[in-house]
């Protein structure tokens, strides 16, 4: 079955070209771990891209995902978001059946 990679916003890029992610030789890595409220949570950090990561690049910038995490992130669109409660990296995952009200935990 064919995965469809996430994608990323420019938003996004954006918000890590203003932090300095590649200057620091750094990505962002977007994660799916076992846990959280709904089976499922999303790990977000800056990190160095790994040899088997998938590699999503705008504007020198980079959003890496690992194998494992690639099949749960299938078509999701990965954003940053500003909002009175603070600001944030989002997924928009259409594989999730359901999520939790912080938006970091979901089922699939």
């Amino acid at each position: 079955m064919l995965t469809i990679p996430p994608k990323v916003t420019p938003r996004a890029f954006e918000r890590l070209a203003e932090i300095g992610a590649a200057a620091q030789g750094k990505a962002l890595r977007v994660a799916v771990e076992g846990g959280g409220c709904s089976g499922f949570q999303y790990e977000i950090d800056l990190d160095a891209p790994k040899d088997d990561d998938l590699i999503l690049s705008d504007k020198g910038e980079t959003v890496v995902i690992d194998a494992v995490s690639l099949p749960f992130l299938a078509d999701a669109t990965i954003d940053f978001t500003e909002e009175l409660i603070g600001a944030r990296f989002v997924i928009n995952n259409p594989n999730a059946t359901s999520s939790c009200g912080c938006g970091t935990s979901f089922s699939i």
